[in-house]
């Protein structure tokens, strides 16, 4: 029941906004009682926090794989991360990035959303790292930083670009940032 409630939470949290849904439209939706959801939840936050781990892992999973795949080599990795990001920011339904979304609806930085949102942000910013390691550049936190303002553009410009288009604008940012 609880990979239920997480279903049912992550389809509606994405749909219309954290604070929008209440845990009564989650429990209903998940076909469930307000017992069943505290036996797995002690709050709604708790429920929101559980959503923002299960799309982390599905980042981190695409991302890790890229990296893997890419074997050392920086540019494959961007290509195939690029791919897989203008197909996912572009497809019906997208509205942007679930832990930009999230950090403007707790502005709190002490919130366990928040530090949700901030250790997933951290892990992206070392997987950059490591993607640029290879590359012996001067400063790669720096460069790491910049590759993650690169990709929030990126969830931003689904809205608004096909995919093909913001694919080839993630990667060509990426060479451009790595070889200056």
């Amino acid at each position: 029941m609880r990979e239920q409630l997480i279903e049912a939470a992550t389809e509606l949290f994405y749909a219309e906004g954290l604070r929008a849904v209440s845990v009564e439209k989650v429990i209903e939706r998940a076909g469930t009682t307000k017992v069943t959801f505290y036996r797995h939840f002690k709050s709604k936050d708790d429920l929101v926090v559980a959503h923002l781990d299960r799309r982390a892992q599905l980042e981190r999973e695409g991302i890790s794989a890229a990296i893997e795949h890419a074997d050392g080599d920086a540019d494959r990795a961007f290509q195939l991360i690029s791919e897989a990001l203008g197909t996912m920011a572009c497809e019906p339904g997208f509205r942007g990035c679930p832990f930009i979304n999230a950090a403007a609806e707790y502005p709190d930085p002490e919130s366990a959303v928040r530090q949700t949102v901030d250790e997933h942000r951290a892990w992206c910013k070392s997987a950059f790292a490591e993607i640029v390691a290879p590359l012996q550049l001067e400063d790669p936190a720096a460069v790491a930083d910049d590759l993650m303002l690169i990709r929030d553009g990126a969830m931003v410009a689904g809205y608004l670009d096909d995919r093909d288009t913001l694919a080839a604008s993630f990667l060509r940012s990426c060479r451009a940032l790595t070889r200056a």
